[in-house]
Order: structure tokens, then C-alpha cells, then sequence
């Protein structure tokens, strides 16, 4: 069964990772790319989204997002992890001939699903704030969304908490009001966070590998991830990098590959805990309780990380070799 898909990202070297792991699976049809500020500005972000839909003819469309958080000021890009560019050393091009849709992301993703009732996926991979403003546009969307799959946030399992704070994943932490919009909504979400995220990691071995079997595409994730692999080692002591933002699409293309549990969720939006993602799974009932009346989502606490590498290199290589 086809699962349609719109990407909400920030690319950023593991956006691309995500978009083109969207791209090769054969059961999955993205449909559009919406940009949105974090790891770059929104104008590289649409650079960079409207290069790779060039460079590998992809039929998604390209648009152009929010720019700023809802409330809190702009964190600014991660340039430290993701270089200037967002491809860590990769150049691209200063012109591309491929054109951004007219409209704003937001209101591309009310018109797409009305247009098709119940078929389309939103999976955000950046911070909220184009599927907040969406909501507060368009409040019925939530009858007309399929399901909602966010990488984002940290619920301390497996001992994750943050990555950008002690208590905060940097999506969220980059609009925390658009976040606890987005998670206490009446649609179903899946929040694919730093506590299954960081289970799994492309190692640099992994990724050379999938240089020497997936062809030019192969090579390319080799030469976006040598930058990231680079911010890991001298940062974080390790020869690897988590697998962020493919988690969510893995997720898409096989749900079985995660333990979810259930339980509204609420977001810190101010102080020093600002972006700190909290669930309430426990059912009990408190005389204070500002999570009683909110949606129950669902949150991956665990991974089956060997099959989701396997997935990944199998879909890129079979890809690769697909297109030539």
C-alpha cells in the first residue's frame, strides 16, 4: 500500500539522509517537501530542498515555510553540526533552475489534505511551526490528516533527555509553543525522539559501505555525512551519528520496527527546562493535571535498530542501482 507523504524539514545532512530514504522507498510517495527554519534559514532551506528535487528529478514539490518561531526568539542555525550550507563541506550550487510552489507550507498542507481526506501523513523533521500555523488556520485539518510523525523531542528513556539542553531535542527546543500546539491536538501523532533516535547509529564503516554499493547517491550521503561525523567525533566521542530524521520515515515505512507508548503530551515553553518534552503514561487521576484533557499520542521508546540499518542501506542500494 502507497503511503503519501509531506516532509516538513530543515536540510541538513540528516534531512537528507530522510529525504532521499522518502524518495527510494517503493511505498512511499512524497508528495512535497515543505522547508521550514533550524538547522539553516528558511531561504537555504528551500535552497537546498529545491537542489536535491533538481538534482535527483524529484517529483515532490518544494515549499517555501515559516522563518521565525511562533513566540520565542530564533535560536539560529545549527551551523556547528550542519555547516553553513547545511551539506557540512558540500558546495551548492548558488542558482538552480528548479522553482518553489507559490504558496506558503502551511497553507499547502490545509489545501493538500482537504484535496485527499484521510491519505496523507505529515511527517515533520524540523522544528513545528508550519503544522502549528496550519492548525491555528485551519483547526479541522485534524479530521483530514491520516497521522502525524514527528522526530523530535526526549522523554529520559534509555537514559535520552536533550541534546541541545540538558532536557531539550533542538526541534523542539527551536519552537516549543509550535511543538505543544502540534502535540496537544486532537490528531493521532507518533513522536519519533531522541530515546529511540539514539539507538541507532550510522557508523563510519556503515556509511562508507553504503558509498562503495549505492552509487552516485551512495557517495553524496558519504559526502554530506563527513562533516556530521566530524561535529560526532569531536563533540560527542563517537565514530558515528545517530539516526535522527531517517527514524521518522522508518517509522512510516515500517511501525513494527518501534515500541510506542501512550499518553498526552506537554512541552516547557519558557525558563531554563524551555523545549523539555513531558508525557503522562501512568492513567491516575491528580487534583492538578494539565495534561487530563489532551490527546493521548504516542511516543517510541524503543527500537529494533539493527533492522531499520538494514532497511535503510536496502532501500538506498536497491535505489541506487534502480536509477543508475
Amino acid at each position: 500500500m502507497i503511503k503519501k507523504i509531506i516532509l516538513d524539514t530543515d536540510p541538513g545532512i540528516d534531512d537528507v539522509m530522510a529525504i532521499m530514504f522518502a524518495e527510494a522507498h517503493p511505498e512511499v510517495e512524497l508528495r512535497a517537501i515543505t522547508t521550514i527554519f533550524g538547522n539553516v534559514t528558511i531561504d537555504t532551506a528551500t535552497h537546498n530542498a529545491l537542489y536535491l528535487k533538481e538534482k535527483y528529478q524529484l517529483k515532490a514539490d518544494v515549499v517555501k515555510g515559516a522563518d521565525k518561531p511562533l513566540v520565542r526568539p530564533p535560536v539560529g542555525p545549527s551551523v556547528v553540526v550542519h555547516g553553513e550550507s547545511g551539506f557540512g563541506d558540500v558546495e551548492v550550487p548558488n542558482e538552480v533552475e528548479a522553482v518553489a510552489d507559490p504558496r506558503s507550507a502551511h497553507q499547502y498542507i490545509i489545501d493538500a489534505v482537504k484535496a485527499e481526506p484521510n491519505e496523507i501523513t505529515l511527517v515533520a523533521i524540523g522544528p513545528l511551526t508550519n503544522l502549528a500555523l496550519a492548525l491555528q488556520a485551519e483547526p479541522e485539518i485534524v479530521n483530514l490528516v491520516k497521522e502525524v510523525v514527528i522526530m523530535g523531542g526526549a522523554f529520559g528513556v534509555n537514559d535520552h533527555r536533550g541534546n541541545v539542553t540538558p532536557y531539550a531535542e533542538a526541534n523542539i527546543h527551536d519552537d516549543p509553543h509550535a511543538a505543544d500546539i502540534v502535540f496537544s491536538a486532537s490528531w493521532p501523532v507518533v513522536i519519533i525522539g531522541l530515546d529511540v533516535t539514539e539507538q541507532s547509529f550510522f557508523t563510519g564503516d556503515y556509511l562508507e559501505q553504503l558509498r562503495d554499493d549505492a552509487g552516485e547517491l551512495g557517495q553524496f550521503i558519504w559526502d554530506v555525512s563527513r562533516f556530521y561525523l566530524k561535529f560526532y567525533r569531536d563533540k560527542v566521542g563517537l565514530d558515528a551519528c545517530h539516526v535522527h530524521d531517517p527514524s521518522a520515515i522508518a517509522y512510516v515505512i515500517k511501525p513494527d520496527l518501534f515500541t510506542l507508548r501512550e499518553g498526552p503530551v506537554r512541552v516547557v515553553t519558557e525558563g531554563p527546562a524551555e523545549g523539555m518534552t513531558v508525557q503522562k503514561f501512568d492513567g491516575r487521576k491528580y487534583l492538578h493535571d494539565d495534561w487530563e484533557n489532551h490527546t493521548p499520542q504516542r511516543v517510541g521508546v524503543a527500537v529494533k535498530d539493527a533492522e531499520l540499518l538494514k532497511l535503510y542501506r536496502q532501500c538506498i542500494v536497491d535505489y541506487a542501482h534502480k536509477v543508475g
